[in-house]
């Protein structure tokens, strides 16, 4: 397993994702510049200029044309993907966390920060047809946060309902139509760090600041499986072809300086997905790893870290041989 190893951002990752078919990776870091690189052989395709500030998180659409990012210069923006051009920024009131678009491509949804006054909210936007006057448009559905604010998001099945995971670990779910909370649990005891779906969108992992990933079904909110570690899960993500769940993560990043690599806490670290029992583990980071994500053919997985660098490693012919007794 030789990984590939992309260098071209300057501070610490913070969210990785491939396109549907896989042949790109997008990446966004702590430098202001979200990168777009060839996945097969780690070249770097163009960089996307106009934020000032941190970005938080991205999405790409599944057509691949549209991407949207959000930033902690409190803007989302969305870009035309192919020419690197913002199609639309729309301001808010604190920085934005979080930002997915819709399975359809119709809509996006962003959440942002309690900071400033200003309550964490969740805000809902038509993309179908976007321009400059998108920034002045009023919202679809516009939720307040008053308990706590939101970390991550997905959308549900068939667009019709929202995904949050929060800051007190609280996960719930959202009736789009109706702009209400339908349902909502708190398994987690911490902050929720990151959630992925299962690529049939029946099940999503969740990776928790309490040491813990926990896998949930995406309707009910039943936690089905969880797996634990000894030191805080930043992200997580779930083989596509295999029963597989990779989770990577590390301590704070202030701690990082008084950590030696060879203690392993840098790893990405594979579980079963039905036996929650570890099974590999992958060192190569020089800091806590921030993000995950699985090629959709599930034949290799991309890490990014706190040392900026994002690897993508192929895996080897014998990890498809079923050896788990």
């Amino acid at each position: 397993m030789r990984p590939l190893m992309l260098q071209g951002h300057e501070r610490s990752i913070t969210r990785i994702k491939y396109n549907r078919e896989g042949d790109l990776l997008f990446s966004c870091s702590k430098d202001q510049k979200p990168n777009v690189w060839y996945s097969l052989n780690g070249e770097r395709l163009g960089t996307y200029d106009g934020h000032q500030g941190v970005v938080w998180c991205l999405d790409v659409d599944w057509t691949t044309t549209k991407l949207i990012t959000g930033s902690g210069d409190m803007t989302t923006k969305i870009w035309d993907v192919e020419h690197g051009t913002v199609t639309a920024s729309i301001p808010s009131k604190s920085s934005v966390r979080s930002c997915n678009f819709s399975y359809s491509g119709n809509q996006a949804a962003y959440s942002t920060d309690k900071a400033m006054g200003q309550n964490s909210e969740l805000f809902i936007i038509d993309v179908r047809t976007v321009d400059a006057t998108t920034a002045d448009q009023s919202p679809i559905l516009r939720l307040p946060m008053l308990q706590s604010k939101i970390t991550s998001m997905l959308w549900g099945p068939l667009d019709e309902t929202i995904i949050t995971g929060h800051d007190n670990g609280q996960l719930s779910i959202w009736d789009v139509r109706k702009g209400r909370e339908v349902n909502s649990v708190n398994d987690h005891t911490a902050r929720i760090n990151d959630m992925q779906m299962y690529k049939d969108g029946t099940m999503f992992v969740t990776a928790c600041k309490d040491t813990s990933a926990k896998l949930f079904d995406s309707e009910s909110l039943m936690c089905l499986k969880t797996y634990k570690t000894e030191r805080p899960v930043n992200s997580a993500a779930i083989s596509p072809i295999l029963d597989h769940v990779v989770l990577g993560g590390g301590q704070d990043a202030m701690e990082v300086t008084t950590t030696s690599t060879k203690a392993g806490k840098f790893d990405s670290r594979f579980f079963h997905l039905i036996y929650e029992e570890e099974f590999a583990r992958l060192k190569g980071h020089f800091g806590p790893i921030n993000s995950l994500a699985f090629h959709p053919d599930g034949k290799s997985f991309a890490s990014g870290g706190e040392d900026g660098f994002v690897r993508v490693n192929t895996f080897d012919s014998t990890y498809f041989e079923p050896i788990f007794e």
